[in-house]
């Protein structure tokens, strides 16, 4: 019988409890990680309903005839009588800007064969930007008020829309971000009580992209902010 020296069991003993050691270890590592897999992912939703700060009103007259210099004083008139209209309302200086006339040859048309009762065809835009939204959305209700001195305002034109905005949106992200979390969190209580966990730490976290939006077709000046965030928490027993 092959003998064994006392160093070579002994660094035969150093190794089997080794490789014992380890296999607890892998052992245990598995199952840690077995048990972190344990998540629910959820999104929790804000939504808040804001009045616009900033409008856009752009208002559009037409003129038409034969001679440009006298399309032009025509035009000088009209946005004179805009102007003290809009001024003697409240509408301050830098509030207002105005474009310069778009002229349409009528002439200059080569596909239309049609009589042309007037060569020139002028479009004239006054702008109004402004934080001033409700007193704005009370002279487009007195528009009509121009029309009574004989300046031809044109509406529905989709190329001169109003348009309303929030650009105050950083003041309002913290505290909807806030309450998308908490939204989430409450759906995610839930769904541990429903499977008999508990709720961990959180995982992972993405706050959704903010969107703002119309609040419906009637009133564009009311807008609706909305975010959803998703959450991935850990599941305890």
């Amino acid at each position: 019988m092959q003998k064994f020296s006392s160093s070579a069991i002994v660094c035969a003993v150093i190794l089997a409890v080794g490789i014992f050691l380890l296999g607890v270890e892998v052992n245990s590592g598995l199952g840690s990680i077995s048990a972190n897999q344990r998540t629910v992912t959820v999104r929790g939703l804000c939504e808040k309903e804001v009045k616009a700060n900033k409008v856009t009103w752009p208002i559009v007259s037409k003129a038409v005839g034969n001679d440009l210099p006298t399309i032009y004083s025509g035009i000088e008139n009209t946005n004179n009588a805009i102007l003290a209209f809009l001024k003697n309302n409240g509408i301050k200086d830098d509030e207002i800007s105005i474009n310069a006339p778009q002229v349409v040859d009528m002439q200059a048309d080569r596909y239309n064969s049609n009589p042309i009762p007037f060569r020139y065809n002028v479009t004239n835009v006054v702008v109004v930007t402004s934080q001033q939204v409700d007193l704005v959305r009370k002279l487009i209700e007195r528009q009509t008020e121009l029309l009574k001195q004989g300046i031809a305002i044109v509406a529905g034109d989709y190329q001169y829309q109003t348009t309303y905005e929030y650009t105050d949106l950083n003041t309002i992200k913290p505290g909807m971000i806030a309450d998308a979390t908490k939204n989430a969190r409450e759906a995610a209580n839930k769904f541990a009580e429903d499977s008999q966990s508990k709720l961990g730490k959180i995982k992972t976290a993405s706050q959704g992209q903010f969107s703002i939006e119309d609040r419906d077709q009637y009133t564009p000046y009311i807008k609706r902010v909305r975010v959803v965030s998703t959450i991935v928490y850990f599941l305890k027993d």
